[in-house]
């Protein structure tokens, strides 16, 4: 699926003056947008054949720190290069940013101009490939939750993110008339996603003061994991633009609910044409294989949790009673339940993610719910009975990871996410995973000090 901006449309506009930047961007391992800034004619000269960048930049933490300990890249090493080959379907404006385009990058090695395995796009690409070799296309589609604050990113940081306001006082969720007081924000960014190719659907409210939902259309995993990386920085662009800022964190305040991304997803067949989910005389329409492949995400539930939830604050999300799950179990349209099933007896059947956090990398979510959800077909494994009536209560039943720690281990003892991702990529992710924890267990919280500043 393309942009429907093309290489020639983006000729046109550089020649006739409309565009004069192009931005050349691969997405690192959190899930951000990394490149440079093309004058826009240097680009359509020469450089949408390729550029280059500096290996680290799927070697570092989200402070940008040179992690030690990666096979790809060290100091030892030298920290090379990586080419960046633009994927020019993925070429689009940027009307938000004056006379801009964007163009998102495959990460190539240097010397053979093969995929890099552990780069976000290579793992999602691999596991689609391996779904096209079975005859079958995955759609998906995220819904990304964020929080918006009065101040800019700017004012947040001198405060020390501390005294923030958020955009409302009260539980926005389905709210239109305090949805309509933040119209500034969410209007220019339904609009300039439309505009850059993104087909939305809608914004809302969401349950907690000042949270917002953006919601677009499904696609392909790859389009959509491409849209999800876009809109994200869209909303942070878009957002810093009108004087206010957004946060992604999975959980930004211990009395506000977490923000999600729920990933809902379904297989049909290769052309696109036939739900292969669905079959109108089974039960709830549940065809065979997505009862393997449901089957399938909840026998590895615990060791892809580490992609659904990559960092610290991601498991602050998982309460109970906050609309955030805890048990990684399937039910029929059950928001208690970690996968709940959508659009019974449809052809729009579907099976819906909950673990995911707002701060999650698509491509690597994606990549693992494919990879869990097709050895559950190939190993035709069967379905356990949908639970029925609140996750959050029931007793010995399958329980999301606690801790980031417990998550890393799962992850990394997967012989099923060996086999799909290869050893390299997945020694890379749990040495990413060891850092974020080495990293937060040597701070000092606030929490720690006004509790023991004087009773300890």
């Amino acid at each position: 699926m393309t942009t429907n901006y093309s290489f020639d449309d983006l000729k046109r506009d550089v020649a006739d003056g409309r565009i004069d930047t192009v931005l050349a961007c691969l997405v690192d391992m959190q899930g951000r947008l990394m490149g440079k800034r093309f004058q826009a004619q240097f680009f359509v000269e020469g450089a949408y054949e390729e550029t280059h960048s500096c290996n680290y930049l799927l070697a570092t933490d989200m402070e940008m720190e040179t992690v030690s300990g990666f096979k790809a890249t060290s100091w030892e090493k030298g920290y090379g290069d990586y080419t960046m080959k633009p994927d020019l379907s993925t070429l689009r404006r940027v009307p938000w940013l004056e006379g801009t385009a964007l163009v998102l990058c495959d990460v190539l090695d240097h010397h053979t101009h093969e995929d890099v395995p552990h780069s976000p796009r290579a793992i999602l690409k691999k596991q689609v490939a391996r779904l096209e070799a079975m005859g079958m296309k995955a759609f998906m589609a995220t819904e990304l939750e964020f929080y918006l604050f009065d101040q800019t990113y700017e004012q947040a940081h001198a405060a020390g993110y501390r005294g923030l306001k958020t955009a409302s006082a009260y539980n926005e969720d389905y709210h239109i008339f305090q949805t309509s007081k933040e119209e500034d924000v969410m209007r220019a960014i339904r609009n300039g996603l439309q505009a850059a190719g993104i087909p939305v659907e809608n914004s809302k409210g969401e349950a907690s003061a000042g949270q917002e939902e953006i919601n677009v259309r499904y696609a392909d995993a790859l389009t959509m994991a491409d849209r999800h990386v876009v809109i994200k920085n869209a909303c942070k662009e878009i957002a810093w633009s009108k004087g206010k800022a957004i946060t992604f964190l999975a959980k930004w305040n211990y009395n506000a609910a977490g923000s999600s991304s729920h990933i809902h997803q379904s297989l049909w067949s290769g052309d696109g044409k036939t739900p292969l989910f669905f079959d109108k005389d089974a039960e709830h329409g549940m065809s065979e294989t997505m009862k393997h492949y449901v089957a399938g995400l909840l026998a590895h539930a615990g060791e892809i949790t580490y992609f659904l939830a990559p960092y610290i604050n991601s498991y602050k999300r998982f309460m109970a009673g906050t609309f955030a799950p805890t048990k990684a179990i399937w039910s029929k349209d059950n928001r208690t339940a970690g996968y709940r099933l959508c659009g019974e007896e449809t052809k729009g059947i579907r099976i819906e993610c909950r673990v995911g956090g707002s701060d999650l990398n698509p491509y690597l979510a994606m990549a693992a719910l494919l990879a869990a959800g097709i050895d559950g077909i190939e190993n035709r494994m069967e379905l356990e009975p949908a639970f029925e009536g609140d996750a959050y209560g029931g007793k010995d039943i399958r329980e999301i990871p606690h801790t980031l720690r417990d998550a890393t281990a799962l992850m990394s003892g997967s012989a099923m996410l060996r086999s799909a991702f290869g050893d390299d990529v997945i020694d890379h992710y749990t040495r990413a995973a060891q850092w974020e924890q080495e990293e937060y267990d040597r701070r000092i919280t606030d929490w720690e000090v006004a509790r023991g500043f004087e009773r300890a």
